[in-house]
């Protein structure tokens, strides 16, 4: 036995074809809220909600309410904590599925992936806060006479 045939094989992912996917599919409408929830930009449809209320998506350059439906074709602007994303809607489905099945759900443009990798690199090189954990005894009893004076 060679060592080529007990090496692990690289698993190669096929594309996954939407009309396979239960739930999927790009006629009718679907609640905003609902549609950002099943999409997995959100862990909850209650903070997809406050996000949509709170302002952070727009919908065909438009503030919309949660309730307001999605149709394919739908352009979104969506705004996390630290990133910000820009997809047309491709298909919709009711049910929350894994994210490579979700990620059929919309089409996100160039400029918004390039946009997020400049911002992730940008963010990777920039100075994290150093915080050395809870203070050991020695420490704490320097502080303290450091404040007493």
């Amino acid at each position: 036995m060679s060592l080529d045939e007990t090496a692990p094989q690289a698993e190669t992912t096929a594309p996954i074809d939407p009309e396979t996917v239960p739930g999927w599919s790009r006629e009718g409408r679907l609640r905003l809220d609902k549609w950002l929830w099943a999409a997995r930009f959100f862990k909850t449809r209650a903070l997809a909600h406050a996000a949509v209320e709170g302002g952070k998506v727009k919908l065909n350059d438009a503030r919309p309410k949660p309730s307001r439906e999605v149709v394919a074709g739908d352009r979104l602007e969506i705004t996390l904590e630290t990133e910000h994303w820009t997809v047309v809607v491709a298909g919709l489905n009711e049910h929350r599925r894994p994210a490579p099945e979700a990620r059929l759900l919309y089409r996100e443009s160039a400029e918004s992936a390039a946009r997020r990798a400049a911002d992730a690199l940008a963010r990777k090189g920039a100075p994290q806060a150093e915080h050395g954990g809870r203070p050991t005894k020695k420490a704490r009893r320097q502080w303290e006479r450091w404040q007493e004076g």
